[in-house]
């Protein structure tokens, strides 16, 4: 028995797990534990650190890539490489064909490589270089450095309005007095009093005895907000703008873009204060109902599915357009303008934003409009261009209007001549339409012309949006000349000066403060 157990027996297996409790039974042999080592006497064992355990980690995760990679191969080779496989029996006539023609190749490589294994790396080597060497190229050539945008010190002159409200304004020029004519300019999204006609020389408004005055919409550049804007509000901002500034008589209405409809709203809700309307590629609500199908289908196609999805948001959830704002042009980093709006643009508009003057101008342009680094003012914009204006383009048109209503005004009639009166908007209105303009496309023009069919309008071949508007010389010369003729330069000084108050008001209701300069 003790063969089969072996030379040591359980008590002394036993033994030599514990220490000698120095109690010994009779009958027993003595047995001496072996002596157990203190644990002082034990060696430390090494903490593994992070990294060592990190590196096991990967290492024991290549090894079952590896083995997986592996695994793969075989099953490949098992299934799909066989001779009665059906990518072989479909593939491998042409493989075989191209391999044949291609061998030749295999003469450049090293005698001890074997060309199924030395082409596929080859292969792969290239394909790195080229995305290496695109990337670089990339790097280098093709992403400028972004620029950050500067707040500015203000400079801007403001009124005080009758609801408490400051507007700011800028003035080109000739003086008030000397004014022959006024115009007044609402700038359009995402812009500030700084637009009015940009790159207009001052030389040419003196030569036609123009003033030009700008200002920021409500919550733009230096303009207090307005809590409940619409566009009559706008319409009486300017008119408590021309009386503040000391324009007695009419003025005319610059509109460009989506800031038309600003001047818009000035030709329906104070006509009798405004001498006629400048139009330049002029914007309309993209839902006006009353736009045949065929309009609304050349209006659409023409806009970047992703300026159809803005103003989607804008006309259903508003309150999500903060989120783009907040990702482009309140960034706090300087962009393109077709990429922050978004646009399309042709070959003079690529041209023109392109060009140094063209993008000092703009940044300092958009600067200024997000001064106040809020996106109410900028939804509130949004909003307008897609929602109910209040009133409908037709009813600028002039129609004479007869007194009908009720009984006594009928009977007047039946014995006397009718009493009527011209409604509308009476005054010329002239706009301007880039032929190539994709940003406003030519058939919101076209619908205008069939609402408005007094309206003048000057179509453009080869112009797009920006083209025949900014920083051009000629432009600006013809466009004065179709609006007041030959050149007369200003008037003479004038010895006294009127101020017209506004409606109501006994004294002046507002004032005009000038800022420090920059």
């Amino acid at each position: 028995m003790e063969e089969v157990r072996g030379a040591n027996t359980w008590t002394e297996e036993l033994a030599s797990l514990v220490e000698d409790t120095g109690i010994h039974y009779a009958g027993e042999p003595e047995i001496s534990a072996r002596p157990r080592k203190s644990v002082k006497d034990e060696p430390e064992l090494e903490k593994e650190n992070l990294k060592d355990q990190v590196t096991a980690f990967l290492k024991s995760w290549g090894e079952m890539l590896l083995e997986l990679g592996k695994g793969c191969k075989d099953i490949l080779q098992q299934t799909v490489v066989t001779e009665d496989s059906f990518v072989v029996q479909k593939l491998g006539g042409p493989v075989a064909k191209v391999s044949g023609r291609l061998r030749f190749l295999n003469d450049f490589l090293p005698e001890d490589r074997d060309p199924i294994h030395a082409w596929p790396v080859v292969f792969f080597v290239f394909i790195l270089a080229l995305c290496v060497l695109s990337f670089n190229t990339n790097q280098d050539n093709s992403v400028p450095p972004v620029k950050k945008v500067r707040i500015h010190p203000p400079s801007a002159s403001r009124i005080l309005l009758p609801d408490g409200r400051h507007l700011a304004f800028h003035e080109l020029g000739v003086p008030a007095g000397r004014a022959r004519y006024s115009l007044i300019a609402p700038h359009s999204f995402l812009s500030s009093r700084l637009a009015g006609i940009p790159g207009v020389r001052t030389s040419l408004l003196e030569d036609f005895g123009v003033r030009l005055v700008t200002f920021d919409l409500p919550g733009f550049g230096e303009s207090d907000p307005h809590p409940s804007r619409n566009l009559n509000s706008s319409a009486l901002d300017m008119l408590h703008l021309a009386n503040a500034v000391g324009v007695s008589d009419k003025f005319w209405v610059v509109g460009y873009s989506s800031g038309s409809m600003h001047a818009w709203a000035a030709l329906r809700y104070i006509p009798d204060r405004v001498a006629g309307a400048a139009m330049f590629a002029p914007m309309i609500n993209p839902y006006e109902p009353s736009m045949t199908k065929e309009e609304m289908r050349r209006t659409w196609e023409e806009w970047l599915p992703r300026r159809r999805f803005m103003y989607f948001l804008a006309r259903r959830f508003p309150k999500l357009l903060s989120f783009s704002y907040r990702r482009s042009f309140l960034s706090g980093k300087h962009g393109r303008i077709d990429k922050w709006m978004p646009l399309s643009l042709k070959k003079k508009d690529e041209v023109l934003i392109e060009d140094p003057i063209f993008e000092e101008y703009w940044h300092r342009d958009v600067e200024e409009s997000i001064r106040q680094g809020n996106t109410k003012p900028f939804i509130e914009e949004a909003v307008l261009q897609v929602s109910n204006w209040g009133f409908r383009l037709a009813d600028l048109q002039v129609r004479k209007e007869c007194q009908r209503r009720g009984f006594l005004p009928w009977l007047r009639a039946m014995y006397s001549q009718e009493e009527c009166e011209l409604a509308g908007f009476l005054d010329p209105i002239h706009i301007w339409q880039g032929m190539d303009d994709q940003v406003v496309p030519p058939s919101i023009t076209d619908y205008i012309s069939r609402v408005l069919p007094a309206a003048v309008v000057h179509k453009l071949p080869y112009e797009g949006h920006f083209s025949y508007f900014f920083f051009c010389d000629d432009c600006h010369l013809q466009i004065f000349s179709t609006l007041f003729g030959s050149p007369q330069g200003p008037l003479e000084q004038k010895t006294e000066m009127v101020e017209t108050p506004s409606e109501g008001d006994t004294e002046k209701a507002y004032s005009v403060t000038n800022s420090s300069s920059e």
